[in-house]
């Protein structure tokens, strides 16, 4: 009788036997044991991907970027919300803008990020399905492709970046599809064509996606029929010669191939990509870029970093898994070039990680079956190495899907744009983080003065209109991308030195300022205090807890936020002891240029309505004309809304008790 070991994993000598086997049971039935088999890991790691989605990891600059040149396309009617400069293909873009306007992901959130970071999903799911059918054509049984997918749609790792707006998750599918089509046995030409588009249309989305042309190249070469194998590849050098040709043709139709005067180029962005952008440093120096980016890589699953890396010198031994390995080591050498490291550049490893963990699983429990004592003593080491890498894997993967599923990381962005749509100007002018700029056009700002502060200083059209550089900019809401912006840039730097906060949300790494620039030198004197925010902060939550207080949930942030007037603060919590108050407003004065709100507007007082000549005005005239010192306000009105009390920009600084520290 045959165990379920022996079904799951036949052993080499009888898989030809078990293919000839399975191609005489019904396709049908062959294909519902696969889905059986595939579609667990599949449901549950899209599953969890899914989850919080757009909560965790907080939004960040370059998934903005993609996001804005998306909308871009079918909001705007261009290629970018700035100047395209050929710093990568927009075939990326262009495929995440097709998703949102097919299934009107625009409209269906709130932010615009997340309506990429589901464009992103999509890409995750298909290149899950396609690894698992490469695994399976790569010659493993049924559970090992399963493990594979698991590990590529599970790892903290593939988590933090596949939810994420990168290029490189949706150049992942087409090179599995490459990769899976260039080993193609039956209509070889057919396969190798369309492996050569789908390399193509992956290096179009993401140019460091041409590493893999040698493996797609040996795949094609070793499997090709030798009778025709020289016309199959030349006609699929030739596909893959003219997909790379139509960006030439796209620039040569713009006039933009060669550097000229006052023009972007096809040229200048090839050669800030491979030659003249600064590296990334050694990955021994800990203020490097690379330190930092494979530091990250590390904290996020550091088990399986080192059990692929491990499994993958391993794998060179076994013939079915060395091209595989030899790819990962290979893109992992790569890295240490001394160039340029891009922070998603991991993405492109993760198939390959999994192929060759899940491969060395399954080499293992052959061995442990083979009647060879060297097999058998190969088949243990391998067994508890990878048993020593579950273990260690299972706590950290725990721990940090847990984070995924249940942290809102998100929500000091979310914060800061709520509070730029309720308190700044229609015409502010601003510089910000460009996980934002979507976001804040829709909410109503002109495009011309939402400006990514990367474009600042390095774009002519920004620069023309902002002839006076810093002191043309009203606010600048920094993220911890911006605070770490290099300080050759110096109209971000100088607009953050000469600003201060007026609101603040969030801690740590995820923390945005919004910062008030202080144009004259002078305006912000009592901003520069940041104990006064906090103070008027814990004020304003202490008249929030206040049962006696009603605050409209549209002006509450505000109240948490430290913008209120101290003396509204106080006046509201005297009130509150003579009986319910109701606050219909809090404003700004016109000129003040302190973002802080010194108006408050009462509707209803001790159960009588406040508005026009109602009997709650009269008693709250009383109160405010009678006040004497700093308390005083400069003017009490009645009005259709209700009493309106106005409070000079004079503020005392001292007038609120500070936070201890």
């Amino acid at each position: 009788m045959t165990s379920t070991l022996d079904r799951t994993f036949p052993a080499p000598a009888s898989r030809r036997a078990e293919r000839v086997s399975e191609t005489r049971q019904p396709r049908w039935r062959d294909r519902l044991i696969d889905a059986a088999w595939l579609l667990p890991p599949l449901l549950i790691g899209i599953l969890v991907n899914a989850l919080n989605l757009g909560s965790s990891p907080q939004r960040i600059d370059d998934e903005g970027t993609y996001t804005a040149q998306a909308w871009s396309l079918g909001n705007l009617g261009e290629l970018t919300h700035y100047t395209y400069w050929y710093d990568h293909p927009p075939l990326g873009w262009i495929q995440i803008a097709a998703w949102a306007g097919l299934t009107d992901a625009w409209d269906r959130y709130d932010v615009a990020v997340i309506a990429a970071r589901e464009a992103m999903l999509a890409s995750t799911a298909i290149a899950a399905v396609l690894l698992w059918c490469l695994v399976r054509r790569i010659g493993f049984a049924r559970l090992t492709a399963s493990v594979a997918v698991a590990i590529f749609l599970l790892s903290p790792l593939a988590v933090q970046f596949h939810r994420q707006v990168y290029l490189d998750n949706i150049a992942t599918a087409w090179l599995l599809a490459a990769l899976l089509l260039a080993m193609s046995r039956r209509a070889q030409l057919i396969g190798y064509i369309g492996a050569a588009a789908a390399l193509g249309v992956a290096v179009l989305t993401k140019e460091t996606y041409l590493l893999a042309l040698p493996l797609v190249a040996w795949l094609m070469w070793r499997g090709a029929d030798r009778t025709t194998r020289r016309y199959t590849l030349s006609v699929a050098a030739s596909v893959l010669g003219l997909i790379g040709l139509t960006y030439v043709a796209f620039a040569l139709v713009k006039g933009e191939v060669t550097p000229a005067p006052g023009r972007v180029s096809l040229w200048d962005g090839l050669a800030f990509q491979l030659s003249s952008r600064e590296g990334s440093g050694s990955l021994f120096d800990p203020e490097s870029l690379m330190s930092r980016t494979v530091g990250l890589w590390w904290q996020l699953d550091a088990v399986l970093i080192v059990t692929a890396l491990a499994a993958a010198v391993a794998a060179l031994f076994v013939r079915r898994l060395r091209p595989w390995a030899i790819a990962l080591l290979a893109l992992t050498a790569f890295m240490f070039r001394g160039g340029y490291l891009p922070v998603p550049y991991v993405i492109m490893l993760l198939p390959f990680a999994a192929i060759v963990v899940a491969g060395m699983g399954q080499r293992a429990l052959e061995a442990l079956r083979s009647n060879a004592v060297l097999q058998r003593f190969t088949g243990v080491a391998l067994a508890s190495g990878l048993i020593v890498a579950l273990c260690a894997a299972g706590p950290l993967w725990a721990a940090q899907l847990r984070g995924f599923l249940l942290a809102d990381l998100d929500r000091p962005l979310r914060d800061a744009e709520a509070w730029m749509t309720q308190n700044a100007p229609g015409d502010a002018r601003m510089l910000v983080d460009d996980a934002m700029w979507v976001d804040l056009v829709r909410s109503g700002f002109d495009r011309e003065n939402v400006v990514w502060y990367y474009k600042a200083d390095t774009d002519t059209d920004v620069q023309e209109l902002a002839p006076d550089g810093w002191r043309d900019y009203d606010y600048v809401i920094t993220t911890d991308s911006m605070r770490t912006f290099p300080t050759e840039f110096p109209t971000v730097r100088q607009a953050i030195e000469n600003s201060a906060v007026v609101a603040s949300f969030g801690d740590g790494a995820q923390k945005v300022d919004v910062r008030l620039v202080d144009t004259d030198q002078a305006a912000l004197a009592q901003a520069a205090d940041g104990d006064l925010y906090a103070a008027r902060s814990v004020a304003g939550q202490q008249v929030l807890r206040n049962t006696d207080v009603g605050v409209p949930a549209e002006e509450q942030d505000l109240l948490t936020s430290g913008v209120v007037d101290g003396r509204i603060l106080l006046t509201l919590g005297q009130l509150s002891s003579s009986g319910r108050i109701d606050v219909a407003d809090l404003a700004q004065l016109e000129g003040d240029p302190s973002g802080v709100h010194r108006q408050l507007v009462v509707s209803a007082f001790a159960g009588q309505d406040a508005r026009g000549d109602a009997a709650g005005a009269d008693a709250l005239l009383r109160f405010y004309e009678s006040l004497s010192g700093p308390l005083r306000p400069v003017s009490v009105e009645r009005g259709d809304a209700g009493v309106v009390i106005t409070f000079s920009p004079d503020e005392p600084v001292d007038l609120l008790p500070r936070p201890s520290t």
